[in-house]
């Protein structure tokens, strides 16, 4: 992508983008961040080559970086992002796509906040983003075309697999693979706990718990790979796994996984009402 690129802050999920979108072959001179303080401006100007500008320093920063700009990534917390919308219509580009990152911000508050017609594309993307594993699913809003789309794709193309759905599917995507990698946190954690319960060691636990949660994971991203198939492979008829597995059953486990997530949706909806509010 060689047109010009502004990231509006830049956090931990930020980044990730933005390590995937270089090393997919975008010029670094082509890329502006904005950030708050000094400090993370100069770091990410050094570790990346971009051009970083801090808000502390150039009230102006944010309306700086998006001149121009033909893809705007908005990567700050849910709550700022009706406000900095306001700050840079303006400035926009009537052609340039801007992209949310913020969960529960739907297409409607990001173009309301907006110039009427500026195209918006939603994004949902998780945090193995950090690790090039992430998976991203996109929504195009009311005016952005195929072309903004194709746009948005190319931002997160380099860090993870990136899908299109429908934005009122967004919430879902949101409760199982925006929250999703918390689950499979808790699962090693509650492995290690059931290991240390045996006697072992807690730091023999932990590494037993991680490497098992991180190898499985490393399978099922294997090409064609399906998570049933994988564990019937483990689960040979009369012995120990399929015990743990029928105990699982027994114990409601499916359905205790299904109502979280639809905890998760609900409060992703509730948030969004809150924002609108």
């Amino acid at each position: 992508m060689s047109k010009k690129i502004a990231f509006l802050g830049c956090g931990s999920m930020g980044e990730a983008i933005l390590t995937g979108l270089l090393s997919a072959g975008t010029d670094p001179t082509n890329v502006v961040v904005t950030v708050r303080r000094p400090e993370r401006a100069n770091e990410l100007a050094q570790r990346h080559g971009v051009t970083a500008i801090a808000s502390q320093e150039d009230d102006q920063a944010n309306v700086q970086a998006v001149v121009g700009a033909a893809v705007v990534i908005l990567a700050v917390k849910p709550v700022g992002i009706a406000a900095l919308c306001r700050e840079v219509a303006d400035a926009l580009e009537p052609g340039a796509v801007v992209v949310s990152v913020a969960a529960a911000v739907s297409v409607a508050q990001l173009e309301a906040a907006l110039r009427p017609g500026q195209p918006v594309v939603r994004s949902m993307p998780n945090t193995p983003l950090t690790v090039g594993r992430g998976v991203v699913a996109l929504s195009a809003g009311t005016h952005a075309a195929a072309s903004h789309l194709a746009a948005a794709h190319q931002i997160f193309d380099g860090a993870g697999i990136v899908l299109d759905v429908p934005e009122e599917q967004q919430d879902a995507v949101s409760a199982i693979s925006g929250s999703g990698p918390a689950y499979a946190f808790y699962l090693a954690e509650a492995m290690a706990a059931a290991a240390v319960g045996f006697g072992l060691d807690e730091g023999i636990a932990a590494v037993l718990a991680r490497e098992t949660v991180a190898g499985a994971g490393l399978m099922l991203a294997e090409p064609g790979a399906d998570a049933t198939a994988l564990r019937r492979g483990v689960t040979s008829p009369n012995g120990t796994t399929e015990q743990a597995i029928a105990t699982f059953d027994a114990q409601g486990l499916p359905g205790i996984v299904a109502a979280g997530a639809r905890a998760a949706a609900a409060r992703a909806a509730q948030i969004t009402a809150e924002l609108g509010a």
